[in-house]
């Protein structure tokens, strides 16, 4: 049983899908912010493959110091 908050972050994510899909030149870019992390991929939709991935629990990344916000900069 879904909740009101997955309920509505669905039909977002189903009309985002519904307008934007990526290709091998423009591949389009998913983030997902979690509270304590962050995801990105690129994607392309036409062949149904991830071009690259990466998070802030990428060892790179997880040594610096700062928030959330702070590492990506």
């Amino acid at each position: 049983m879904a909740n009101a908050k997955t309920n509505r972050r669905t039909k977002i994510r189903h009309t985002i899908r519904r307008k934007i899909s990526g290709t091998a030149q423009k591949p389009r870019l998913a983030v997902f912010r979690s509270n304590t992390d962050i995801y990105a991929q690129l994607i392309d939709d036409d062949n149904g493959v991830t071009l690259a991935s990466a998070s802030s629990k990428d060892k790179d990344i997880v040594a610096q110091k700062g928030t959330k916000s702070e590492k990506v900069n």
